[in-house]
């Protein structure tokens, strides 16, 4: 599913054609030669041996050596004065904490950025571990996006080969899928609001969904307020393009009949966020195409999920509005009556994103009974204040999912970490006098992030849910140097173990 694909036309494309190859022959014909990985890997005999024809074994260590590699990695070029033309090395750093990808995926997009970014290149990933391939592949993609609007696109091709040094990697063809998916969320949240409005996003849905076999339903409108999805709605209602909810439906290859799972992952989608009637800054409104970047990470995760033939039952939901200005808009003091059947007070109307949450999750707690629940949402700037922009932020109900969660994000490259999960010292930052609860805290120094995860919890209980809930707050790795990384995609694949 490359993104050329499922997303179609608008603006000019500038795709990288990227393709996982498995053997050192195909290679051949590239204007360039990358090869990553720490110091000690890159001089083992296997990699000196595949380079040497390039470039002498004394330049190709005094690279090495003399690269830095720092905490980010650093990259050096040899010109051959031949084909190809250039050869680099792009050095990991040697350290690795415990709170942090073995496979340095944090570095990757960095080194790539600096040597695969011009030509047809070859990347070769001298892993240390074939476990190591799944985070060094989506690095990589995240390091090259496929939207641009410029007048003269580069049409290019980049060609991987993994190479570790112990163990086997996953499947080439596989691989090929996350790393697709990947690219088409980070696509998504790279288009502007005027190419990816509220219905454009709803037909890439439909599109996706079609093309991997999995059934849609989809309320926009009046079907919103019949299902009582009043908060979707009131977000959205000031917005030209009324807002949706978009379902999903995946049943699995071959589902467990003693121990079935249904697993539902709610993803929130505002395409474009003015802050409403308590609207943004002119610098704090510019990026903020990006909010719908945890939609565009279930959206992908979920058709990837489904081309990799996962056996079980899988539900996706799209929270689709844009929180516009205009007659429409839903006002602060305003009531609105959640799915849940709660009551909202509305005292931000730029806290719009937990309000269509948490109709999401009520919705598919009540009408898919999920026995496990996910939800993904750029949804709060203190989340990076929180874990900072390269960990997610995870309140979750359960300790077991929140553990696993952890080990997936190490494992795919989306870093996480758990925020404190104490509903009962949060649910009074919400206290309304006219109200079940208002919308946003009053107190925003007490665990801001924590407190937004909460608001969405209490519509998802009192929906009557009692499985294991994992909220995800994503608004800092979502987007890096003013570009979508495609964050989500991998954790969500790593923690149903389809990669």
């Amino acid at each position: 599913m490359h993104p050329d694909g499922p997303l179609g036309g608008g603006a000019r494309q500038m795709p990288a054609r990227f393709t996982i190859i498995t053997d050192t022959a195909q290679l051949q014909g590239l204007d360039a030669i990358l090869v990553v990985g720490r110091s000690e890997r890159v001089l083992e005999a296997d990699i000196l041996s595949l380079v040497s024809a390039l470039v002498p074994e004394r330049a190709w260590r005094t690279m090495v050596k003399r690269t830095d590699p720092g905490d980010n990695g650093r990259v050096a070029t040899h010109w051959t004065g031949g084909a190809p033309a250039r050869v680099s090395v792009g050095v990991l750093p040697e350290v690795c904490s415990r709170h942090n990808s073995p496979a340095r995926a944090w570095a990757i997009p960095h080194v790539v950025h600096g040597g695969a970014q011009k030509g047809n290149v070859g990347v070769i990933l001298a892993l240390e571990e074939g476990e190591h391939a799944l985070a060094a592949t989506l690095a990589v993609a995240r390091a090259l996006p496929t939207f641009s609007a410029t007048s003269n696109p580069v049409d290019r091709e980049v060609r991987l080969l993994m190479l570790p040094r112990r163990g086997t990697a996953p499947d080439a063809q596989r691989l090929a899928i996350a790393a697709d998916a990947v690219r088409i969320a980070a696509h998504l949240t790279d288009q502007p609001p005027d190419l990816l409005g509220c219905d454009a996003f709803v037909d890439r849905a439909r599109h996706m969904a079609d093309q991997v076999g999995a059934s849609v339903h989809v309320l926009r409108s009046d079907g919103l307020r019949e299902q009582g999805l009043n908060g979707i709605y009131s977000v959205g209602r000031a917005a030209t393009q009324q807002p949706a909810m978009v379902v999903l439906d995946w049943p699995g290859r071959t589902p467990s009949a003693s121990d079935p799972q249904r697993i539902a992952w709610v993803g929130k989608g505002i395409v474009y966020d003015t802050g409403g009637l308590s609207i943004k800054t002119k610098t704090g409104m510019p990026g903020m195409k990006t909010d719908m970047a945890g939609a565009a990470a279930v959206l992908a995760g979920f058709c990837a999920a489904a081309r990799l033939g996962y056996d079980q039952r899988l539900t996706a939901v799209l929270c689709i509005a844009e929180n516009a200005v205009g007659p429409g808009s839903v006002r602060p003091d305003d009531v609105i009556q959640m799915h849940s059947g709660r009551t909202v007070e509305v005292n931000n109307t730029d806290a719009e994103g937990r309000l269509v949450l948490a109709d999401g999750v009520a919705w598919v707690s009540r009408n898919r009974d999920p026995t496990q629940l996910v939800d993904m949402a750029t949804l709060t700037g203190a989340q990076s204040v929180a874990t900072g922009k390269r960990h997610g932020a995870l309140y979750c109900s359960s300790e077991e999912l929140e553990a696993s969660a952890v080990r997936a994000g190490r494992r795919s490259g989306d870093l996480v970490h758990p925020l404190p999960y104490a509903p009962e010292l949060f649910r009074r930052e919400f206290n309304s006098t006219v109200a079940d609860m208002r919308n946003s805290v009053k107190d925003r120094s007490n665990a801001q992030s924590s407190c937004a995860g909460q608001f969405i919890g209490n519509h998802l209980f009192a929906a009557g849910y009692t499985g294991p809930w994992l909220h995800v707050d994503m608004a800092g790795p979502s987007v890096s140097a003013h570009r979508g990384t495609g964050f989500g995609v991998g954790l969500l694949l790593s923690m149903i173990g389809v990669v």
